[in-house]
């Protein structure tokens, strides 16, 4: 079974291909800086790449935590990476009623990790005719996004992803089970792994999530490993300074190295 999904008239899934970008827009400013870095490095590759940044992060831990621009100015900036740096763009929805703004520019829309049972919302981006990616629940067995799939399937989605990003494991933390990943492909669709999440330590600092940036490289070829389809990287030319999730994003200035072990790994597994 071929598992694709085509984005702005490529197809996605044939080769290893990468979703990427801050965190959060910030500026439009940044989020080209880092698309037509991550542009440049995927086409040395021959790497697939689809720019990602959240216009709304609906779910941090604190009421004082950094949401971004909103949808308005959000969609205008990444309509904006979208049309300089010539990349597709995704960024995650939240409610029902933002599917079909989002998809008059995103080329492919996200379902969060915590809202991915949401039967409005997957029907609501189901139905906009854009590809969706849906990350699965750290709640969730990978089987259990069977249910999930049923769902966007019955609403006439035009393309599916699904992304691992590690199971509740205790308080404040996550673990990432790499059997999840032909557990999920089974269904027939691209299954990504999405490294920086995956070292994630949700609320482990009270107010805002912790991480362990130092383990990005290992989960991400571990899960290359297993069989994942693409790579999800939050990167940031400086992490430390980014508005939200700064310790489990990676500087932009290790994707090179990165992606090119990543490639390795794919290429490796992928032979006859």
């Amino acid at each position: 079974m071929s598992r694709t999904v085509s984005v702005a008239g490529r197809e996605f899934g044939k080769e290893l291909f990468l979703i990427a970008g801050p965190c959060v827009v910030e500026d439009e400013a940044l989020c080209l800086e880092v698309a037509e870095a991550a542009s440049d490095l995927c086409e040395k590759y021959n790497v697939d790449y689809i720019f990602k940044a959240s216009f709304d992060k609906a779910n941090r831990s604190s009421i004082d935590s950094e949401r971004g621009p909103g949808l308005e100015k959000g969609l205008a900036i990444l309509s904006a990476v979208r049309e300089k740096a010539g990349v597709p763009v995704l960024s995650d929805i939240h409610f029902p009623e933002q599917a079909e703004p989002a998809a008059q520019v995103l080329d492919i829309l996200q379902v969060p990790a915590f809202l991915c049972r949401q039967t409005d919302l997957l029907l609501a981006a189901a139905g906009t005719g854009k590809p969706v990616n849906v990350k699965k629940g750290q709640f969730l067995a990978p089987w259990d996004m069977e249910n999930v799939l049923k769902k966007l399937e019955s609403g006439g989605a035009a393309g599916i992803m699904l992304t691992e990003r590690g199971t509740c494991f205790g308080y404040n933390n996550l673990v990432t089970d790499m059997r999840a990943i032909p557990d999920m492909q089974r269904f027939g669709h691209p299954v990504v792994i999405d490294a920086t999440h995956s070292v994630q330590l949700p609320g482990g600092r009270g107010k805002s999530s912790g991480g362990q940036r130092r383990h990005v490289e290992t989960i991400a070829l571990a899960g290359i490993a297993a069989g994942a389809d693409g790579l999800f990287l939050e990167i940031h030319p400086e992490p430390d300074s980014a508005p939200c999730d700064p310790e489990n994003m990676l500087p932009l200035s290790g994707l090179d190295a990165l992606l090119e072990k990543a490639l390795a790994v794919y290429e490796a597994v992928r032979q006859p």
